[in-house]
């Protein structure tokens, strides 16, 4: 993992001189090297172990990488990377996995002459070889740029399902990508808010961000530039699923021991580094699983631990609340760490170690959130660091694979199973589902959001009817608490908003091919998991401390798999057994709903890798505490940050909407005021921190 930056002229000859000119080319160069350094200055935390800068000829490309080395410690592995040729140059940020394999296989097949042993290198291999189709054979999670001089023509790209960030914007005639939007201040970028993107959810349910024209590059994309300075898109790789309408006549073995096989290998590929690799281990049985497998690859299998010997104890590391509310789950992980025989290392969050920590990871994670969830991750990524690991393995990605969210239960038996031998009667199965998407309704309701069920918008008829993009947006902000003046920016129904960036190709198989449960998972990971989920839960603050975070979940040799099994055995009914974790958090009828088993196939294919009580747990969402006192080292912050004063700077809040927050929260309880308050909070961090203008009424 590193940070990546590049500067792109859109056109010839835009930069400071004219080609012939040797005293204009030197100040061109030098200035460009001067930005590029203050660019990677930014994002220094994404790679502290050496920094490179390439320019062309022309000044027309400035290349800059941050470096974390994990494969290949020595220079060897320092980029900008660059072909044997001198014609083709790159830079890389993320992990490629089986790259020995590859790299065995090109020298052989065109006996490419590979200079180092890292993993970035087959970047430059595979292009020499396949042209722009190598991202099909790339493996991983991964940004890349690269500039193909003989050919004059840029690309960046993105992996499969966004792990890695890459934005862009333009300015000045010049295209900016990097790994983080802050590493666009320092080449000329003025940050200004795109309230409509915050308005309407767009920052989370499709490319645009909390900045006016800055993007994120697609997952599964690319983009060309050529020297004419236009660029185009193109999709390299989607999600796909089955026709529903197609019997799948494996049996469940079958299907179990394919979860397992491939599963296993994706943990197994990910252990491979130079460095100490780890595990972060929570409550949950996600994180247990990928825990498990490690512990049986190191122990009967023999397999290193990165850099660390198979006899090694595994290291693992948790956080854990100090507070009685439920939230805390770490009792569980040491269970767990216990029966496995690993290491456990926590890191205690309490109330003081929240407010310490807020400011700064609002601005490495560059969106607001409604948890302090990503605070608390921010504070566990410092462990890992701290004790010599750079690589720990995770858990994110298997809820949307395997179907493990309680909201996604309405869209499992919106319709009638057809392409497995279902038990559920058909009576059985109306009832349940006017059950499920009543209790969805009520949940969201109970905690500060709100589903229509009737009425439904646009947006959910083209997604056939589907609850899931509802509850994708039940969180988001109320409209009261924007100022007036937003409305003149033809607000939409956040659900219109997730159905319009659907492809049209993906709406129709939505509409007649796929099972609602798979249309279900398809918006959320292009919304939820890659801009929130993948982002300030992931990348964002594992990589302000340094740390690689590796997701085995979502290795899409396993996730094309998991793919075709039928909605049914991903979230299965248990007829009329109640199935029950024993744990008092009933409250939240979402996840209770005890006569489904969600993840179901993926429980029996690591059945033995956890703990009795994993195996029969019920999800409880990775949440932080909302209890806190006045005076206290919360609302101490909050206080400091939600101001008349910094409420009116932004420009788009209504302060007669926000005054009350803090009085909500902290003396009356509302848990909803509170979710809110976060967002206020952290969106004056980002105006501080950042330089943002005053967002301004559009003029008519």
């Amino acid at each position: 993992m590193c940070g990546i930056s590049a500067i792109v002229a859109l056109a010839k000859n835009t930069q400071n001189g004219q080609r012939g000119d040797s005293t204009a080319e030197r100040d061109s160069r030098a200035t460009l090297t001067a930005q590029m350094q203050a660019s990677l200055e930014k994002i220094k935390h994404r790679g502290p172990d050496s920094t490179g800068i390439w320019i062309s000829s022309g000044e027309r490309i400035a290349l800059g990488h941050n470096r974390l080395a994990i494969n290949d410690l020595s220079d060897g592995g320092n980029q900008p990377l660059h072909s044997a040729d001198g014609n083709v140059h790159a830079i890389v940020n993320g992990e490629l996995y089986d790259y020995e394999t590859i790299k065995q296989r090109l020298t052989a097949e065109s006996g490419y002459k590979f200079t180092s042993n890292s993993d970035s290198e087959i970047v430059l291999a595979l292009y020499h070889a396949y042209g722009l189709d190598f991202l099909q054979h790339l493996r991983g999670e991964f940004a890349i740029c690269l500039f193909d001089e003989s050919k004059d023509i840029f690309i960046a790209a993105r992996d499969r399902y966004g792990i890695k960030p890459l934005f862009y914007t333009e300015q000045d005639g010049r295209l900016l990508i990097a790994a983080e939007v802050k590493a666009f201040l320092p080449l000329g970028w003025q940050p200004e808010w795109d309230v409509r993107s915050i308005v309407e959810g767009g920052w989370n349910f499709d490319d645009r961000t909390l900045f006016r024209g800055v993007r994120k590059l697609r997952p599964g994309h690319y983009m060309v530039c050529n020297s004419s300075g236009i660029v185009d898109y193109q999709q390299y790789w989607d999600i796909e699923y089955p026709d529903k309408h197609i019997y799948d006549t494996r049996s469940e073995q079958e299907i179990i021991e394919g979860v397992r096989e491939r599963l296993t290998e994706a943990v197994r590929v990910r252990l491979r580094a130079d460095v100490p690799v780890g595990v972060y281990l929570s409550g949950g049985i996600d994180s247990s699983i990928v825990a498990g497998l490690v512990t049986h690859l190191a122990k009967e299998q023999g397999r290193d631990l990165g850099s660390l010997p198979p006899e090694e104890r595994v290291n693992c590391f948790c956080v854990a609340f100090e507070e009685t509310g439920g939230f805390d789950e770490s009792d569980i992980a040491e269970r767990t760490a216990e029966w496995l025989g690993v290491k456990l290392h926590k890191q205690i969050m309490n109330e003081e170690a929240f407010a310490a920590r807020f400011e700064d990871a609002t601005y490495h994670c560059e969106h607001h959130q409604i948890d302090l969830n990503y605070v608390g991750k921010f504070a566990l990524s410092e462990v890992p660091r701290e004790l010599g690991f750079k690589v720990v393995l995770t858990g994110e990605g298997a809820d949307e694979t395997f179907t493990g969210y309680g909201n996604y239960l309405p869209d499992v038996i919106r319709e009638a199973g057809l392409t497995w031998k279902d038990a559920m009667p058909e009576e059985e199965r109306v009832r349940q589902f006017e059950r499920s998407e009543a209790d969805t309704n009520a949940y969201y309701k109970s905690v500060g959001g709100g589903i229509i069920t009737n009425n439904i918008p646009q947006g959910r008829k083209k997604l056939n009817g589907i609850i899931t993009p509802a509850s994708m947006s039940a969180f988001m902000p109320p409209d009261s608490v924007f100022d007036h003046w937003t409305s003149s920016l033809g607000p939409r129904n956040p659900q219109d908003v997730i159905a319009d960036d659907v492809p049209t190709d993906v709406l129709e198989k939505i509409q007649h091919k796929w099972h609602p449960a798979n249309a279900a998972q398809y918006v959320w990971s292009k919304g939820h998991l890659q801009n929130i989920l993948l982002s300030c839960l992931g990348d964002r603050t594992e990589m302000s401390h340094s740390i690689e975070g590796r997701t085995p979940f979502l290795d899409h040799h396993l996730t094309e798999y998991v793919n075709s099994i039928p909605p049914s055995l991903r979230m299965k009914w248990n007829g009329d057994t109640a199935v029950s974790d024993g744990t008092q958090r009933t409250q939240n009828k979402l996840q209770q709903n005890n006569q489904f088993t969600a993840k179901w196939v993926l429980r029996e294919a690591m059945k033995p890798f956890v703990t009795e009580e994993l195996y029969k747990r019920v999800k409880h969402p990775f949440t932080a505490p909302v209890n806190y006192e006045v005076n206290g080292p919360l609302h101490k912050v909050l206080s400091r940050l939600i101001t008349e004063e910094n409420v009116r700077q932004l420009g788009f809040l209504s302060w007669d909407e926000t005054k009350n927050l803090l009085h909500l929260f902290f003396v009356e309880k509302d848990h909803s005021a509170a979710r809110v308050a976060f967002c206020v909070a952290q969106w004056v961090v980002l105006a501080q921190r950042f330089g943002i203008k005053t967002a301004q009424q559009p003029s008519a």
